[in-house]
């Protein structure tokens, strides 16, 4: 029912106003009590074998929103209603900002794929703080607070940057990301290299402890998916050093080439992260390449082209404790938790492994064993 909503008017719709619109949708049924009871006990009903202890955390599943949906965390009851076991919202910044010029959103619908170029648009850290700070939540959910670098903020003083938003934010987030891998910003991926990301790193998690001080706020990173493998290593390498809480792997992509687009060029050609199935094989290289470097040392987040159970069970094989998606929310719609669990439950009951905790990384086990 959904994909032929989608196809008579979704897809008919300005993608930036289609998601306002959805968005807006979301938000309202969670106001209603028992529109919100019957949608949760629709949309996400529990698995109890797909329970998960990360990040200091016992969550409902492994399968979480990923940043970019909920920019302002205006949403995070509608998005758990909808069956996601976390809800990341992001990306903030220190300063509030408009984002890139419009349109700056594009369907990819033959690759099942989204081009963004939003450019970090978000109400600012201040603004997003006291809006957590004063929430009352209706559903228990974990929610992460993914931040980034001010636009006009020169790369020179980005640490400062990001060490603002931590000192709003951390004390509302169960987890925290660096976001450095964002293609949208000019000179974000820069502080991916290691001799930028380890000062900006530590900063940051000194302004998170001194700023929360009865409990660790888990800190992760997020990464490009277009790093070369010794850049991978590396960061891998420094995590642990850090005694990083995690890494998310990956972001969107530049790439274009070998992505076996078939959407009509001048979509393709635009300019912005690419998401969604296309970013599938590479997202899971990473991930591969992450878990061979760290082991169980820190937690993996997989995100990057997951649509299925499937692509979320290859993800928990490869190394990811926890997996996230965003992209195919829109093609797939509000059953898109449900199916995805579901599917996981069963894989997981047809599998040698008695909890999805055994499953974590297994297909790295079976290698060396």
């Amino acid at each position: 029912m959904y994909h032929l909503f989608f196809k008579l008017f979704f897809q008919r719709m300005d993608p930036e106003k289609a998601h306002h619109l959805a968005f807006r949708w979301i938000r309202l049924a969670a106001r209603v009590p028992v529109l919100r009871t019957f949608a949760a006990a629709v949309l996400a009903p529990r698995h109890k074998e797909l329970r998960v202890e990360a990040l200091g955390r016992r969550m409902h599943g492994p399968f979480g929103l990923a940043a970019g949906f909920d920019k302002n965390a205006v949403a995070i009851d509608g998005m758990t209603m909808l069956g996601f076991d976390h809800v990341e919202i992001g990306t903030v910044t220190a300063q509030a900002q408009p984002g890139n010029p419009k349109k700056r959103l594009f369907r990819l619908v033959p690759d099942r794929a989204l081009i963004n170029r939003m450019g970090f648009n978000n109400e600012g850290s201040a603004a997003v703080a006291a809006r957590l700070a004063a929430r009352k939540p209706v559903f228990a959910t974990t929610v992460g607070v993914n931040i980034g670098k001010t636009k006009i903020v020169p790369e020179d003083a980005a640490t400062a940057d990001y060490v603002t938003s931590t000192e709003r934010l951390a004390a509302h987030a169960d987890y925290l990301v660096v976001n450095v891998s964002s293609p949208n910003t000019p000179g974000l991926r820069n502080l991916q290299a290691t001799d930028h990301l380890r000062p900006l790193l530590t900063e940051v998690r000194a302004a998170a402890d001194r700023t929360v001080t009865d409990r660790r706020v888990p800190l992760l990173v997020k990464i490009a998916p277009d790093l070369a493998d010794a850049d991978i290593d590396a960061v891998a390498d420094l995590a642990v050093e850090l005694g990083l809480d995690g890494i998310i792997a990956t972001n969107t992509t530049i790439a274009r080439d070998g992505l076996g687009l078939t959407s009509d060029p001048a979509l393709t050609a635009e300019t912005g992260g690419l998401s969604g199935a296309p970013v599938k094989q590479r997202s899971l290289e990473v991930l591969r390449r992450l878990y061979a470097r760290v082991g169980d040392r820190i937690t993996l987040v997989g995100v990057g082209g997951i649509e299925t159970a499937e692509d979320a069970w290859q993800r928990i094989l490869a190394g990811a404790t926890l997996v996230q998606g965003y992209s195919a929310f829109i093609y797939e719609g509000p059953f898109w938790c449900r199916a995805v669990h579901r599917g996981l439950a069963d894989r997981l009951r047809d599998s040698p492994y008695a909890t999805l905790a055994d499953a974590v990384g297994a297909e790295h086990k079976k290698v060396t064993a």
